[in-house]
């Protein structure tokens, strides 16, 4: 076992969750990618082994610490970027059915890559969130929708919940910043469909000083036809 694979296990078993060989193998091998396509593209600007251990694989995995994603659920990954939380998901939880999902083609041809080098049950698309969430064979047709450091929460929900069904959620990373995006984000989850509950603070192994977040955001109402907004407005009027 190699020195990642030893910290990313034990990290993973301090959380509870339970990771196999074939797994440790393919975060192995995620990671040796992740860090060649790095030379020739902006993938990730956290270079030191640990800490991309920390903060990209066990941080993604922390979601597996709740009980909120049933199996075989349909879940999107929106604005993934090189594949963060979607990627570790879909390995440690192979039954989940993954799409990932981000704007910028050379990401998602690094995505590509990966999935057919691991196997991994998902696909990849390369586009916009809010062209997705107009998108027939898309909108409301996922029972996670999955975001990390995308934007603040009334972008953010105007990004993803078009895409949950609805009795699905969005499950969004944060960090404590999004305290003061809350009741904007209250408003925002309100007009299109949803409801937000309060955040949950996860716990990486070894790294007490990082206070990371995890929002829900249950859809409890089909979101209204003018939602999302073409490309580009959610961001410059946000709602709420």
């Amino acid at each position: 076992m190699s020195a990642l694979t030893e910290r990313l296990n034990q990290s993973l078993l301090a959380m509870g969750v339970t990771v196999t060989q074939r797994q440790l193998s393919q975060f192995e091998t995620y990671h040796q990618m992740l860090m060649d396509w790095n030379t020739r593209m902006d993938l990730t600007a956290v270079l030191e082994e640990e800490e991309m251990i920390d903060r990209h694989y066990v941080d993604s995995a922390s979601l597996l610490t709740f009980d909120w994603i049933a199996p075989g659920t349909k879940a999107i990954d929106v604005g993934t970027g090189a594949g963060f939380p979607g990627v570790p998901l879909a390995i440690l939880r192979p039954d989940i059915d993954m799409t990932l999902l981000d704007a910028l083609g050379k990401r998602c041809a690094f995505l590509e890559a990966v999935v057919k080098a691991l196997s991994l049950n998902c696909r990849v698309i390369h586009g916009r969130a809010e062209d997705a969430g107009r998108d027939a064979g898309l909108r409301e047709a996922f029972g996670a929708v999955l975001s990390r450091a995308v934007a603040p929460m009334p972008v953010l929900l105007e990004y993803t919940l078009p895409l949950a069904r609805v009795g699905g959620a969005v499950i969004a990373f944060k960090g404590p910043g999004v305290r003061e995006e809350w009741d904007q984000g209250r408003r925002a989850a309100y007009l299109l469909g949803g409801k937000l509950s309060e955040p949950v603070e996860v716990t990486i192994p070894g790294r007490a000083d990082w206070h990371h977040l995890l929002v829900r955001c249950q859809k409890e109402h089909p979101t209204p036809r003018p939602y999302p907004r073409k490309a580009g407005t959610p961001k410059k009027e946000p709602l709420g």
